[in-house]
């Protein structure tokens, strides 16, 4: 039996990768604030167990990291998925409380979770960390412009810090597997459905990283191929 906890999973991206790895017969993990509005959504034949998990707050964190070894023990793969966009400031307008509101859930977030779940990751034979994370945090894309609608700072900055924090866990955590994930641009709650992607596949890259064991370390990945850092 695979296992997975994935953050942010009662809605968008992180429920529909926690219903595809389930329907693989996986046993997931459903990391959200709120539980019990996903419970009412969920597919009985499927195994999905929602956890209370707010990756903002150490205390919800450590009481998952219990639940969720009492229920299964190990886990093969965390996706750390949760994220905001934040407040769409302008850079120059852009003052520390701006940034520290997106952080703290797209940066902070995944460290603190990484964290705390590491010694369940340890005990599968190849465990995976996927990282969701945005073309908008790639350093040559955003040099190139390609996204001139999002001119803003919170959103990209916490993606380009959250690339740089899987490099490095990468390179440190030779066991685990770290992959980074760009979904492209999908339409979800996060940008009032204007993307140009369903979220079945947006999650495609995600629900690959997930299942692959075998491919070198430190990727940074889309539905494509390779997304450059």
């Amino acid at each position: 039996m695979s296992t997975a906890l994935i953050t942010g999973a009662s809605r968008g991206l992180g429920v529909v990768t926690a219903r595809r790895l389930a329907a693989q017969g996986w046993t997931v993990l459903a990391g959200c604030r709120e539980p019990g509005r996903l419970a009412d959504t969920l597919d009985p034949a499927l195994d999905i167990r929602p956890v209370t998990l707010d990756v903002a707050d150490d205390a919800s964190v450590a009481a998952a990291v219990k639940e969720v070894e009492d229920q299964v023990g190990s886990l093969d793969v965390l996706v750390n998925n949760a994220a905001i966009v934040g407040e769409m400031v302008e850079p120059a307008e852009a003052g520390a409380d701006v940034l520290r509101e997106a952080y703290e859930t797209n940066v902070f977030g995944p460290v603190r979770v990484t964290r705390a779940f590491l010694p369940l990751l340890r005990r599968a034979e190849r465990p995976r960390l996927v990282m969701v994370s945005s073309s908008l945090g790639s350093l040559a894309d955003m040099s190139d412009w390609r996204w001139e609608n999002h001119p803003y700072l919170a959103y990209p900055s916490s993606k380009a810090a959250l690339n740089m924090i899987s490099v490095m866990y990468a390179r440190t955590m030779t066991d685990v597997l770290v992959t980074v994930v760009n979904p492209g641009f999908t339409a979800t709650d996060l940008n009032d459905h204007q993307g140009t992607q369903t979220v079945e596949e947006g999650t495609d890259a995600i629900v690959a990283a997930a299942l692959d064991t075998t491919s070198p370390s430190g990727r940074f990945v889309e539905r494509d191929g390779l997304v450059p850092w």
